[in-house]
């Protein structure tokens, strides 16, 4: 397990309420790790505070990373353990080139040209045309996040936080941006994906469900995700679209029972 969140708990910054509540999950190495819930629930509260952003700080339990306690180190001490966050808002640096950009967090210089181009290939921009592109108002928002991400994977985390890439996508652009996911998976990178998406989320392995600040169930992803469509009302979606044909599927007898137990009936 490379990453564990325990009891987990974070106050907005007047402290008069809390963002998260005792949040407890842990993520296996290697695997992708969904983050999933609707809108307000914390899920991006809990990434920044993994991250060590500064005006996100825990009032109670611990985080650990490759079984280190990194509740109180800063932000450039867990990006030094191998930690990096790619950010929901893309690239806004307009003016600076896209190699320049990615180039930002890469130590190996030695190598620097070779690591943008594979970064740019893995998110599916082609090196010869984005090598020689300035981050302005020509790309799209979609490439600007594509360029964010390629950023991020240039780095060689171990562990990178993907907080909501899917934000302002079209279903077009998330089906080329699941492809992603798993190259990043391939080049042994852990990735905790942070969404409100039920159809992005189905790229895990594992899940963790998030309601309301507070953590339901961490289990592998259909299980995590016929939760969340059960507390969200989401019945037909979840037989329509998750698990028709999955390695694990579930019967619609099933699927009824976990949302009758979900009513109380």
């Amino acid at each position: 397990m490379i990453l564990e969140v325990k009891d987990l708990t974070v106050p907005t910054i007047d402290q008069k309420c809390l963002i998260v509540n005792k949040v407890s999950f842990g993520v296996n190495e290697g695997s992708i790790h969904a983050i999933i819930g609707p809108n307000g629930s914390g899920k991006s509260t809990l990434a920044y505070t993994i991250m060590g952003l500064n005006n996100y700080k825990p009032s109670g339990g611990k985080i650990y990373f490759d079984g280190i306690d990194i509740t109180d180190m800063n932000i450039t001490e867990r990006a030094k353990l191998g930690i990096t966050l790619a950010w929901q808002e893309p690239a806004r640096i307009d003016g600076l080139s896209i190699p320049k950009y990615i180039s930002l967090g890469i130590n190996d210089k030695a190598n620097i040209k070779d690591i943008i181009r594979e970064a740019l290939d893995i998110v599916n921009l082609e090196p010869e045309r984005y090598m020689n592109r300035t981050i302005d108002e020509s790309l799209s928002g979609g490439e600007r996040k594509r360029v964010e991400l390629a950023a991020a994977i240039a780095m060689r985390p171990r562990l990178i936080i993907l907080d909501e890439p899917d934000s302002g996508l079209d279903f077009i652009v998330i089906e080329d941006f699941l492809n992603i996911f798993e190259k990043i998976k391939e080049l042994n990178m852990t990735i905790l994906l942070i969404t409100h998406r039920e159809d992005i989320g189905t790229v895990a392995d594992y899940g963790t469900l998030i309601w309301r600040g507070d953590s339901l169930l961490t289990d592998v992803f259909p299980k995590v995700m016929l939760k969340y469509c059960a507390k969200a009302g989401l019945k037909e979606f979840c037989k329509r679209k998750l698990f028709s044909g999955k390695e694990v599927c579930f019967d619609e007898d099933y699927i009824d029972k976990i949302f009758r137990e979900e009513q109380g009936l």
